[in-house]
């Protein structure tokens, strides 16, 4: 390593230390923190975020990258992805990513109380802010890109979708549109024919917690490195040694916890195997939130959702929710992978579930595009329901338009990574159960090494030494392709098979 490059990684490691104390308090403010404590938490985050900005986008970083040589491959690809960074971060000025913060926290936390009353037009007055200002940062990374990109739009996609166009993901998710409501009306028809278990609740927040930590260790999650606590929405952060995930428990429903927590697995599973010798520096992420989420995906969906393992996870429902023991394993999962058009995302089934993100994507689209206004966005959201699942929202702000945080912060482009997750991650099983004729004995046996051996081997071990279609064609041999998806639908809620 020469003295140039060690300079460079020695600067990176000191902006990570500033991102980690950021993840943590984050992670405070929306786990622990008293609700009188946001003020003074939100000016602490601004400050270090914009401390960190300040950092990263000083001549210093300039000097150091500009002076950096690779020796290796990897150092070549390294002093790229801290190049990246740098280039994402120096077209914003500090006022705009201090407001930004400022914007979203205030937003974020005013929705939690705004969403529960309904309140859209309280919501609306701090969101056209945050609207405003992400509009100002998509437009400053349009002008800025190094690659030429055809909307502001698409510069918010290179924060979470890097190398997946909007018209990339607009054509794929114009084949769902088009194949995935007939499919619904297959498999509810199919469905009519099941008769789904009436579980006995309440089933108390201790015994779901143990059944969850139970999960967890069943996924490989090693508790001496991580912690599970309870959130309003469920998410994954924090570092090597360190995850956290997050799950939420309701007493008449144990599986919506499960899944939460075998799907924040998944994602503390991607960057518990990153490659340690990275940690701190852009190469060592993972590439981008639509790989990430294929990896928390392929364990809620594929593993524990699949026959075989949720046959093999039955025991331990049993044992920690007794009044569930009159039901099989099949049964149990008869329930988990019921199909029904519903209002709340997060609640969605994997069927329905993507046109709920590519009501979203088209919404964004157009508002950072300035096709539309924050205000047209509730009439819209009552369209495209009505259109795609059948269901109306009007003057249903709560469960509609402002159901998720997303938007409260200014992350749009974080949707389409969503189903584009789910696209990947039927991808990569598919070609996992090709490489593995015995697994389902495997996870009947409740042993999923075989996956997280492939996944490490192809996906966990590359982080962002290479760009995310280039991870996908060398681990299945093609770039992302709808078909995978579709067939795994058809085979689970039409056929079956597993």
């Amino acid at each position: 390593m020469n003295e140039s490059y060690k300079k460079l990684i020695d600067h990176f490691g000191k902006l990570a230390h500033i991102e980690h104390a950021l993840t943590f308090l984050q992670w405070d403010h929306m786990v622990m923190m008293p609700p009188g404590g946001n003020s003074s938490r939100s000016a602490a985050i601004a400050e270090l975020t914009s401390l960190h900005h300040q950092q990263l986008t000083s001549e210093k970083t300039a000097e150091l990258l500009e002076e950096a040589h690779a020796t290796t491959p990897i150092e070549q690809q390294s002093i790229k992805e801290m190049r990246r960074e740098y280039q994402q971060a120096i077209c914003l000025p500090d006022d705009l990513v201090r407001a930004q913060s400022l914007a979203g926290s205030k937003c974020e936390h005013d929705w939690r109380g705004q969403r529960q009353e309904n309140d859209w037009n309280g919501f609306l007055h701090n969101f056209k802010e945050v609207v405003s200002l992400a509009r100002q940062e998509a437009q400053a990374r349009f002008d800025t890109a190094i690659t030429p990109l055809d909307t502001p739009y698409d510069a918010m996609l290179e924060l979470y979708c890097i190398g997946d166009s909007a018209g990339f993901i607009a054509d794929i998710f114009a084949r769902l549109r088009s194949e995935l409501p007939p499919l619904i009306h297959l498999v509810m028809e199919q469905q009519k024919t099941v008769t789904k278990p009436h579980f006995t609740s309440p089933y108390t927040l201790e015994s779901q917690k143990n059944l969850s930590h139970q999960l967890m260790k069943s996924l490989g999650f090693n508790f001496d490195q991580g912690r599970m606590d309870v959130s309003a929405h469920p998410f994954s952060t924090g570092c090597r040694g360190d995850q956290r995930i997050t799950t939420r428990f309701r007493d008449n429903d144990f599986l919506d916890a499960l899944l939460s927590t075998a799907h924040e697995t998944g994602h503390a599973s991607y960057e518990a195997g990153l490659p340690e010798e990275w940690d701190n520096l852009p190469i060592g992420r993972a590439r981008n939130l639509s790989l990430h989420e294929s990896q928390s995906l392929l364990f809620e969906k594929q593993i524990f959702l699949s026959a075989p393992f949720l046959r093999h996870f039955t025991s331990f429902i049993h044992k920690h929710l007794p009044t569930t023991s009159t039901y099989c394993g099949r049964q149990i999962r008869d329930a988990a992978i019921s199909v029904q058009p519903s209002y709340i995302r997060v609640e969605a089934d994997e069927v329905t579930y993507p046109l709920h993100i590519i009501l979203r994507f088209e919404i964004e689209k157009e508002l950072i595009n300035g096709v539309i206004k924050a205000d047209d966005i509730p009439e819209l959201w009552d369209q495209k329901m009505q259109e795609y699942l059948g269901l109306s929202t009007k003057d249903n702000y709560k469960d509609g338009c402002m159901q998720d945080m997303h938007w409260t912060d200014g992350s749009f482009g974080y949707f389409p990574s969503y189903t584009m997750g789910a696209l990947n991650s039927a991808q990569f099983f598919a070609t996992i159960k090709k490489a593995n004729p015995n697994w389902k004995n495997n996870l009947d046996a409740g042993d999923i090494s075989f996956a997280t051996q492939w996944l490490h081997e192809n996906i966990w071990s590359k982080a962002s030494s290479m760009d995310a279609q280039e991870i996908i064609i060398a681990a299945t041999g093609e770039k992302t392709n709808a078909d995978f998806f579709i067939n795994h639908l058809n085979e689970r809620y039409i056929k079956n098979l597993y």
